[in-house]
């Protein structure tokens, strides 16, 4: 189920939030927020390049911290930098749900990933 909700969050709900507020333009939209997967090229920089029990938030480049603060900005231009922006961080929202549901399961698996810290946070609050 894990890998189900993971791949809808990155290419079904992207089709509908582009049906839903850019009526319009959604085909473009749609293009748009699919391409900013992109971003998940920095896993060819890891070593291994797949890892099952990895955690990407804070790991890969650009899935780090400071590259969410970027991401963050550009929903402050115009369009399709705004657009690049919400397809960015909705991908970086999607990865920590999987690390979330991977946490949930598994504490220990991810004792070591950089991001503990707010995994452990958001553990406690939802009760796990």
């Amino acid at each position: 189920m894990q890998t189900f909700i993971h791949y809808f969050l990155h290419f079904g709900f992207p089709l509908f939030f582009a049906l839903v507020f850019f009526k319009k333009d959604w085909k473009k939209v749609y293009l748009i927020l699919i391409a900013t997967m992109l971003v998940d090229l920095d896993h060819l920089f890891a070593d291994p390049i797949f890892q099952a029990n990895r955690c990407s938030i804070n790991f890969h480049f650009l899935h780090s911290y400071y590259a969410m603060l970027l991401y963050l900005g550009f929903l402050f231009f115009r369009r399709p930098f705004n657009i690049i922006g919400i397809g960015l961080l909705f991908h970086m929202f999607t990865d920590y749900i999987d690390c979330m549901m991977m946490f949930s399961h598994c504490r220990e698996c991810l004792e070591d990933s950089p991001a503990i810290g707010p995994l452990n946070w958001t553990g406690n609050l939802l009760g796990f």
